[in-house]
């Protein structure tokens, strides 16, 4: 009996010791990245009253977390230090009572016995000198006058679109653009401005162009590495695709860039001007990657876990830029949601440029599209759909150009066309249709198209893309140029030396032409309308102004271009046709005419397509430089688009059955 009641005091001892062992073992094991709760509320970061100020912090694995509260947005010691409390699903928390509008704080998180580095919360919404605090702010009082009835402009369609790309500094930085707030929010605002040449400049010349929507780089709070706040007066340029506080305003566009309430209000006065003009706001933003890695805000909260990591274990990089952020996780597709909100709630924003698109899964950018459509079916949402580098995500999970079909009400960008038109931006010397070469006839046809499926386009013989990939034509961004890569004129120069400048304008013509009567979403690199250029610098990100500026003398200079694009845009703004909302539309009203000589293609769009008053319209486009003879459709035509001349009443009527179609140039023809 002893014997057996020892055995069983023994065993019984055993097991509680190695019970207490295996949950010591379980609790010091860290969490992996699948086990981290996610939070459903959409309150995290600073919640603000006159009576108390709501901090909350996602941080599971953190085992402290304190809260410094500042007088300023640099320098100085903490006025008061609080620790916050562990509350549910990784959240910490704590409330200062009275009014602490106008306090500067940073949040400090314990991992592993060691304190990370002070940061502001990821959600801050203001920030102060070189986003390295946040700010407490009442949102309202950054409202401008009028604020509350700031309506989005008319918009019926996708396909009514007309995209304008924009760096906020470029507008403004020369001194002919004739603007008071030279790189700043404020010189979006100003109209009556005028150049030393006496030409319309800023929002007087987007309201002359006849844009609809103004695509502006990223405006968020980005690295002080690019750009210093501190020294306003020392010439610094960045596009600024280096994040650092998502949901806070740059700095260096404000007048102020040291009081976070400043920048607030003068972005948001430049979107009500802009507005008041009958101009939409898209934001371009880059949730892809951050600036910086390890000393990101996101690592200073919950390390590693807001990115990818390769089988080894290291920081996955398919935006070419040290990392790339895991938007499949649960609270990181939260943070791009709840961000993407706040952006249009908060800042009346209406579209959305997602850089590298295709690093962010399918199921993420389709979220953000129910919920951003669920505030206005109106919002526009676009992306570049392809990454700079490989990625540990599948393909067929993510959002690149080839899935665009399985994206819901989610445009992508057409390198395809692009490409066609003027070479590729990967061989400086290569040239396209519009600079004639031979063998891109079926990439042009699938650009004008929109990438949707048609009968009469060999997809086996399109430059990238083999097959059909947007679903309906709004799915489509149609475009030239844009920030990256060779402006159009400097490409046509590089790969054209042995053309005449009058030589070059003709293919520059002829590829506005293009995109701007081609289905999809036509979009304008800021400046192409004069011709503009970089002076060779293919990669600007950097560059001082007298690279990247708008030097409006050039609107002048070439004012005939200027006029050109002009017409161009109220002709497809005057004729749906050219901007037929659905793939069945395209396919009843648009037919490639048969042409057999290289660089030339010609399609008729008949039957009063999307209602148009024109019945019939024929395109031809010839990338040839010599002239060219074009069969057409039996009946009574009129010129209305011939070399710069644009005239809806006609240029000149058609003898019947053929035309002639001069060399690199575009020509309309209406039957009457």
């Amino acid at each position: 009996m002893r014997t057996t009641w020892f055995i069983s005091i023994l065993f019984f001892s055993m097991a509680l010791w190695l019970g207490c062992n295996a949950s010591r073992s379980a609790s010091s094991t860290p969490m992996t990245f699948a086990q981290y709760p996610e939070y459903a509320g959409n309150d995290l970061g600073v919640n603000w009253s006159p009576e108390r100020t709501v901090f909350k912090l996602w941080s599971p694995a953190a085992q402290k977390v304190r809260l410094q509260l500042y007088e300023k947005g640099t320098g100085g010691i903490p006025l008061e230090i609080f620790n916050l409390k562990k509350s549910e699903k990784g959240v910490w928390q704590t409330t200062l009572k009275g009014n602490m509008q106008g306090k500067f704080y940073t949040v400090q998180v314990q991992i592993a016995d060691k304190w990370l580095a002070e940061t502001p919360d990821p959600y801050a919404k203001a920030v102060g000198l070189n986003g390295q605090r946040g700010m407490i702010v009442d949102l309202k009082a950054t409202n401008p006058t009028g604020w509350d009835q700031d309506p989005r402009p008319a918009q019926e369609a996708f396909t009514d679109i007309i995209l304008y790309e924009l760096h906020v500094r470029d507008l403004s930085a020369h001194i002919n653009s004739g603007i008071t707030h030279r790189g700043k929010f404020l010189g979006l605002t100003e109209t009556g401005t005028h150049n030393l040449t006496n030409q319309r400049t800023g929002l007087d010349h987007f309201r002359e162009l006849g844009i609809t929507h103004l695509h502006l780089l990223p405006v968020f709070d980005f690295r002080s590495s690019s750009i210093d706040e501190s020294k306003p007066e020392t010439p610094q340029y960045n596009w600024g695709y280096d994040p650092e506080n998502y949901n806070s305003v740059e700095g260096s566009f404000a007048t102020d860039a040291a009081d976070g309430s400043v920048r607030i209000r003068e972005f948001k006065q430049a979107i009500q001007a802009l507005h008041k003009n009958g101009i939409r706001v898209v934001m371009d933003v880059v949730y892809n990657h951050t600036g910086a890695t390890d000393e990101s805000v996101f690592n200073r909260v919950a390390p590693g876990y807001y990115y990818r990591q390769t089988a080894d274990g290291k920081f996955s990089n398919a935006s070419a830029c040290g990392n790339e952020t895991a938007s499949e996780r649960a609270m990181m597709r939260r943070y791009m949601v709840e961000s993407l909100k706040y952006w249009v709630q908060e800042y009346h924003i209406d579209g959305f440029r997602v850089d590298l698109m295709g690093i962010h899964d399918i199921e993420t950018m389709n979220q953000i599209s129910r919920e951003l459509h669920a505030i206005d079916p109106s919002i526009f949402i676009y992306g570049e759909g392809w990454t700079a580098g490989s990625s540990p995500l599948p393909d067929s999970l993510r959002a690149l150009k080839a899935n665009t079909g399985k994206l819901n009400r989610i445009a992508a960008f057409s390198d395809d066309f692009r490409d066609a038109l003027k070479g590729s931006v990967f061989n400086h010397d290569e040239k396209g249709f519009v600079s004639g070469k031979p063998g891109l006839e079926e990439s042009i046809k699938f650009g004008i198209v929109a990438s949707t499926q048609h009968p009469q386009v060999d997809y086996s013989k399109v430059n990238y893309s083999k097959a059909p990939w947007a679903k309906e034509p709004f799915q489509t961004i149609t475009y030239v140029d844009c920030h990256d890569n060779h402006t159009l004129w400097d490409k046509l120069a590089i790969s054209c030396p042995e053309a005449s400048e009058a030589e070059r304008i003709r293919m520059h013509e002829l590829a506005a032409a293009m995109v701007l009567t081609s289905q999809g979403v036509p979009f304008i690199h800021a400046g192409t309308e004069m011709l503009r250029t970089k002076q060779g610098v293919e990669n600007s990100f950097n560059s001082p102004d007298n690279i990247n500026w708008i030097d409006w003398s050039r609107k002048q200079q070439y004012v005939a271009v200027f006029d050109y694009y002009r017409a161009l845009i109220q002709l497809r703004k005057n004729h749906p046709a050219f901007r037929m909302p659905s793939t069945a539309m395209i396919q009843q009203h648009l037919k490639f005419l048969e042409t057999t000589e290289k660089n030339l293609v010609a399609y008729q769009i008949s039957g009063n397509a999307n209602s148009d008053t024109w019945k019939n319209i024929v395109v031809i486009f010839n990338g040839s430089q010599k002239s060219q003879t074009v069969k057409i459709p039996a009946g009574k035509w009129k010129v209305v688009l011939e070399g710069e001349k644009v005239n809806e009443k006609g240029v000149r009527e058609v003898p019947l059955g053929s035309v002639l179609v001069p060399g690199i140039s575009a020509l309309i023809l209406v039957a009457e």
